[in-house]
């Protein structure tokens, strides 16, 4: 993408988000309306079936029509360099963006992951798309045996300059429940099941989804 128009879309992308500020009531999404599900494995769906990931769970929940665009093993700078295509094929009303754990995993810069993750938010809200960012937790195998995991602070920072809306402890509820995993940090059918629940209920909160 030209340069000229990455900074064009930047600044609309923050002029959007800075429209928001902190409300928490959003533009409802009726039935049929497009969301895209952005991340890596845990939005794909590893350690359960297509049907089971939480896209699919969510998408009958709500009747949204749910776009799973988790590819396992990406990472923040993978996901936003796929966004724009995304973006143009889908014209999704809603951007669920959850990524992240590949770059904790891997020990990327956080400095990098935060500043990707500012982006996609950013260039998610230029196209014209509501935003709720998910929290995801500084994913470790021994953090998962321990049942010991927490949101990795970056998602209230980065919700709280953004003024975006923030979906908190769906996936360290879910990763630190072994009945819910299946293995150290991916969920099963149930997991996937108890994390799309949790999501529609804060869509629910938000004004996005029917109460």
């Amino acid at each position: 993408m030209p340069s000229r128009r990455r900074l064009l879309l930047a600044v609309a992308g923050g002029l959007a988000l800075a429209a928001c500020g902190r409300r928490r009531k959003m533009e409802g999404l009726p039935a049929g309306a497009v969301v895209l599900a952005l991340g890596d494995s845990l939005t794909w769906g590893i350690g359960a079936t297509p049907e089971t990931s939480y896209p699919a769970v969510l998408a009958g929940l709500t009747g949204w029509q749910v776009v799973n665009a988790g590819v396992p093993g990406d990472t923040s700078a993978a996901a936003l360099a796929r966004l724009p295509a995304l973006l143009q094929e889908h014209s999704p009303r809603l951007v669920i963006v959850g990524i992240g754990g590949n770059d904790f995993l891997r020990r990327l810069p956080p400095a990098e992951t935060r500043d990707n993750i500012r982006r996609i938010c950013r260039d998610a809200a230029a196209s014209g798309a509501q935003v709720l960012l998910v929290a995801i937790p500084e994913l470790s195998m021994l953090a998962a045996v321990a049942r010991s995991l927490s949101d990795h602070p970056m998602y209230e920072e980065l919700a709280t300059e953004l003024g975006v809306p923030l979906h908190e402890g769906g996936w360290a509820k879910v990763l630190g429940d072994p009945a819910l995993r299946s293995d150290a940090i991916h969920a099963n059918a149930q997991g996937y099941e108890a994390f799309a629940r949790g999501l529609a209920a804060r869509a629910r909160e938000l004004g996005l989804a029917p109460a």
